[in-house]
């Protein structure tokens, strides 16, 4: 089955999100160089409520173009930003589905916004979304399958 395209610009960036509160990401999973910080504008999809452009600062690896967002923060930023416009919203589901072009996203918050037709000319979909999956440090059984 074909995959289909949000945003009308060439999918950009691979993307994980962090569901581990504990776990923060200095370093890129996939590569071991050290992430550093990085602005970008998140097209997120919430149930209930629709599209929504989001400012949020994330762990970046330029080397691997992967953004790393930590799911906690995210959700934190989500439930602030709806306490104000829309508080039934809080706590529903959500998906983040690609970036905005920055200078789009910051014409939108000066009010020079633009329909969402004519928002979805600026979206970039994600190339891959990973899954961040983290196996505790500790001793375990030698009989037991070792994590690759």
């Amino acid at each position: 089955m074909a995959k289909k395209k949000i945003g009308k610009l060439p999918p950009r960036y691979l993307f994980m999100l962090n569901p581990y509160a504990d776990v923060r990401l200095s370093k890129c999973p996939q590569c071991q160089k050290l992430t550093y910080l990085r602005k970008f504008a998140l097209f997120i999809h919430i149930d209930a409520w629709g599209p929504m452009a989001l400012g949020k600062t994330c762990r970046y690896c330029s080397r691997c173009e992967l953004i790393m967002a930590h799911q906690d923060e995210l959700e934190a930023q989500l439930a602030y930003s709806f306490s104000q416009m829309a508080p039934a919203v809080i706590g529903n589901a959500y998906l983040v589905l690609g970036t905005i072009d920055k200078k789009v996203w910051k014409e939108g918050l000066a009010g020079g916004g633009e329909h969402q037709g004519e928002m979805l000319q600026h979206v970039a979909d994600f190339k891959r979304v990973l899954q961040l999956v983290v196996e505790p440090g500790g001793w375990y059984p030698a009989e037991r399958e070792q994590p690759q």
